[in-house]
């Protein structure tokens, strides 16, 4: 038995098409109050504003912006709008909620001619501001008045987001996965599906180790401070561990990459073989494998050092890159870009238009302390970069993320963007379809500690594209790529997630929606 959210008061949700059907024209027997608002999260001066405005007419009608219109912070709406509208339509003194598609609540005041429309008391604080004047201009063309609450206590939902914002990561997905008609065994049977797939990851390895230390003390005449050494972990990372998560969820992988003549190539090649990982390596007399080791004392990274050759591989090499993309087999190329040699501006266009019609391209950008610009991958299927990388893309460091990913979708003209934001999780940004306003969603973070977060954007975009191969829902994708990466994140080292550890964790995410 799937879960449903919201239940009966989802009959108070109406479209304005709906709703001017059912409160019919002016003039009515049953008066009507229309409020308008964000109501993000629903608190103690909003339910004083409903109570206000429902003891004025017979019937409540709660506006809400959509999300595509919410500017205000960076990281607002906080909570989505379907779900903003059951919290609505849950509050006895409600009749009936919409979600304003518009910029402004002009357009539905014409439309629903409410006899009264409500302002908290702000509004008109200080003087009328011009907003509030054109909804004014708009009840007094048909005969409606303006009403604003008393009172003088201003709650901000901001300042409570912001204070201590509350754990509705499950509400959310309901909310989201009952939009898009999918639920938990959806979810498991797109999971059963991954095997066999065939997909080629091309991309620089890295070695990342870990060198664990003892603190001894410190020297007398520099602030240097002496650890003992303990052991060393080393671990497959870069592109290598996205073609090891590949392999672990199902699929069938074959990596093209560089690695350096020396023994952590050695490395390299004997663990993908023991993953299963068909690797096309080009070794590289000149430069060394790319290996970064972080020291680490107690819980304390202390330093890490890289050992690399960050120069562009040669014309021969991207050639042979080229030649494996183009006649290697698989439904998907992923390309793995940490900007160690492969990927530049002078070898990206000849490494794209190798890439056979037909196969669904996906491009990660996971630059941790160089550049490298998301945008040089244009036309993808599906793009996974951070926010960090989207705004120097975009020369923007200012812009919220929502217009953001929207700008950044544009301009790369790609189908999908799954963009990572870190503990607050992903938003997501896709082509518009007929009749579905939702073109962006958020998943929030499914991690429940964090214990090592390197790593975490390698298994989401394993798991996102092998989704994305089998099925077309992106939510479906953004939600099984954030469970890989949170699990990535509840573990030490960057290790492989299978598909037994995304089902356990999904369990554990149904059985907390329906109150197991």
């Amino acid at each position: 038995m799937e879960t449903r959210l919201g239940g009966g008061y989802r009959r108070k949700i109406k479209s304005v098409d709906e709703l001017c059907s059912v409160l019919g024209p002016r003039p009515r027997q049953r008066t009507m109050v229309m409020c308008h608002g964000v109501f993000d999260l629903v608190h103690p001066g909003h339910i004083r504003h409903l109570v206000y405005a429902k003891e004025k007419a017979d019937v409540l009608v709660a506006s809400l912006t959509a999300d595509a219109h919410i500017t205000k912070a960076n990281y607002r709406p906080f909570v989505p709008e379907d779900l903003r509208a059951l919290n609505l339509a849950a509050l006895e003194m409600v009749d009936y909620v919409i979600i304003d598609p518009n910029p402004t609540p002009i357009e539905n005041i014409a439309r629903l001619q409410p006899d009264y429309f409500a302002k908290g008391y702000e509004y008109q604080d200080g003087g009328i501001n011009p907003k509030t004047e054109q909804e004014i201009e708009a009840l007094s063309s048909y005969g409606g008045e303006i009403l604003f609450t008393p009172g003088d206590i201003v709650y901000s939902s901001s300042h409570l987001i912001e204070t201590g914002p509350p754990d509705i990561a499950v509400e959310k997905l309901l909310a989201l996965m009952e939009a898009e008609a999918l639920d938990f065994d959806h979810l498991r049977r797109i999971l059963d599906r991954f095997e066999g797939l065939e997909v080629h990851v091309v991309g620089d390895t890295i070695v990342d180790s870990l060198t664990y230390t003892t603190m001894i003390g410190g020297m007398t005449k520099t602030p240097t401070p002496s650890v003992r050494f303990d052991s060393r972990a080393d671990y497959v990372g870069g592109a290598a561990v996205v073609a090891k998560h590949l392999r672990a969820a199902g699929a069938e992988v074959t990596l093209s990459t560089v690695l350096g003549d020396d023994a952590l190539k050695d490395f390299v090649l004997e663990d993908l073989a023991t993953a299963g990982v068909k690797v096309m390596p080009i070794i590289d007399h000149a430069r060394p494998t790319t290996h970064k080791n972080a020291y680490v004392c107690d819980d304390y990274r202390l330093l890490k050092v890289d050992t690399l050759d960050n120069r562009s591989i040669t014309d021969a090499q991207m050639e042979q890159i080229g030649s494996n993309v183009a006649r290697a087999p698989g439904r998907a190329v992923v390309f793995s870009d940490f900007r160690h040699g492969i990927f530049n501006r002078r070898t990206i266009p000849g490494l794209t238009g190798a890439i056979p019609r037909g196969v669904f391209r996906i491009a990660d950008s996971q630059v941790a302390s160089r550049w490298g610009n998301i945008l040089e991958f244009k036309g993808f299927d599906l793009l996974t970069p951070n926010e960090r990388e989207a705004r120097f893309a975009l020369a923007d460091q200012d812009t919220g993320v929502r217009p953001l990913v929207a700008k950044l979708h544009e301009e790369a003209q790609s189908k999908t963007v799954i963009l990572k934001l870190g503990d607050r999780g992903v938003l997501t940004c896709r082509a518009g379809r007929e009749r579905d306003p939702r073109t962006f969603f958020v998943v929030d973070s499914f991690v429940e500690r964090v214990i090592d977060a390197v790593g975490a954007g390698d298994a989401l975009l394993a798991y996102a594209t092998l989704s994305l191969l089998v099925d077309p829902s992106e939510v479906a994708a953004s939600v099984l790529g954030s469970l890989s990466a949170a699990l990535e994140c509840e573990a030490e080292g960057n290790v492989p997630i299978g598909p037994d550890d995304v089902l356990h964790k999904l369990l554990g995410l149904e059985k907390r929606a329906r109150f197991v």
